[in-house]
């Protein structure tokens, strides 16, 4: 059989890849950060899924995490023997997603036309959470592997698909607990393929990422009635200054670029902004506020910290504040996938033979399952078709995106390259 005759059983498929991705959403799979409990519904369809289509035995590394249920995150892999075992081709997907929002007072989900986790089809899209983020590279992933399975083909070498728990939330009961705990099971020599990321023209590998740096500003000052300011330590005014002076310096000081990343600077955004005091008389004693920090890999995150340090202690001369600075979240950029890996390689060529285009490498300014990869030396390329509605409202896949996805996996198994 041709892989124009696999490519035929994927598209003959579609319906059930449609039904597949309705299990899925219909069971939320949201961490207890996010007021879940956590994958292992979702994960148990799943495995019987495989199961039930020839994929025997799962391999487990679950997390222990005792704020869920059952005591444990699930993370599993299943296996597509092939004519070589090694080098291996692995498509690493997660199963968590992100909560769909906030609730009106009707019940209903605000911003969004149906219930997130009831599946809405609308011609060739799909609605709900978790349809893109990540359900279409599970679905995609698993039709390429039975589409070889059962066409009685056998890949060049072993495909392993790993499915894990925490994504969205740190990866620490995910995929970090498998590197900790089980790192021995990747090889320098595997293809690895993380598909969480991309862009509706199917043409851009990601290969590097930024530096992520989430910093916390809390100024504390003195309260006092708005008619007292002279009793008042004034910490909006305090915070607004800094945030200011926060937002033009580290932009000027950390102004390098590279064109490799699609945002080609470094990016320094002001997000959350904490409540203070509840009425407008009243001058705050305190404020807290946060940046989210995308940095380039030129640049090491501890210069970026002590900039912001020296700014805090400017703003507390001038106003008479005391100000701390904590660290949210610290993700110091690995080196680059090369361009001409294996992984990149394998994926350049399907793609070019599934959707007919060219693809090129490029660097994001977020944090995949790949960067810890690439911190221990293992090429990954992160690449899918999406139209980037992750985290959105009314989230969506295209069913076009689906299948074709599943070809360039089926076509990476393969390795007609």
């Amino acid at each position: 059989m041709s892989f124009e005759e696999v490519s035929e059983w994927i598209a003959d498929h579609q319906e059930g890849m449609v039904e597949l991705q309705r299990e899925l959403t219909a069971r939320p799979a949201l961490g207890p950060e996010n007021g879940g409990a956590g994958e292992w519904e979702k994960a148990r369809f799943l495995e019987d899924h495989l199961r039930r289509h020839g994929f025997e035995t799962a391999e487990h590394f679950d997390c222990p995490d005792p704020r869920v249920p059952e005591g444990t995150r699930p993370n599993f892999l299943v296996t597509l023997p092939g004519k070589q075992d090694e080098p291996r081709a692995w498509v690493l997907t997660h199963l968590d997603v992100v909560p769909p929002g906030e609730k009106d007072a009707d019940g209903s989900w605000r911003g969004w036309d149906s219930d997130p986790f009831a599946l809405r089809r609308v011609g060739d899209v799909l609605v709900g959470r978790g349809v893109s983020d990540d359900q279409q590279a599970v679905v995609s992933s698993i039709f390429a592997a039975r589409a070889l399975r059962e066409s009685g083909l056998t890949p060049a070498h072993t495909v392993k698909l790993l499915f894990v728990a925490d994504e969205e939330t740190g990866s620490n009961c995910g995929f970090l607990h498998i590197l900790r705990a089980h790192a021995g099971i990747f090889s320098r020599e595997d293809s690895i393929l993380v598909p969480d990321w991309g862009e509706e023209g199917s043409s851009v590998i990601e290969v590097a990422e930024k530096s992520v740096l989430w910093l916390q500003f809390r100024v504390r000052g003195k309260q006092a009635h708005g008619s007292r300011p002279d009793l008042a330590v004034n910490t909006a005014r305090a915070a607004a200054w800094l945030t200011y002076m926060l937002d033009e310096g580290l932009k000027a000081g950390f102004n390098r670029v590279d064109h490799l990343y699609d945002v080609p600077r470094s990016t320094f955004e002001p997000t959350m902004h904490q409540a203070n005091v509840a009425n407008v008389n009243t001058i705050p004693g305190e404020d807290v506020f946060c940046f989210d920090c995308r940095v380039l890999p030129q640049y090491g995150l501890d210069s970026v910290l002590a900039f912001a340090n020296a700014q805090c202690r400017r703003a507390d001369g001038l106003h008479g504040t005391t100000t701390e600075v904590s660290v949210r979240n610290r993700q110091d950029a690995p080196p680059p996938t090369p361009p001409d890996s294996a992984a990149v390689r394998k994926l350049k060529a399907a793609i070019q033979r599934v959707y007919g285009v060219e693809p090129r490498t490029t660097g994001i300014g977020g944090m995949t399952l790949a960067s810890p990869l690439r911190e221990r030396g293992l090429p990954a390329a992160v690449w899918m078709t999406c139209n980037q509605t992750g985290h959105q409202v009314n989230e969506t896949c295209h069913i076009a995106h689906m299948v074709g996805d599943a070809r360039v996996f089926a076509h990476v198994y393969l390795d007609e390259s």
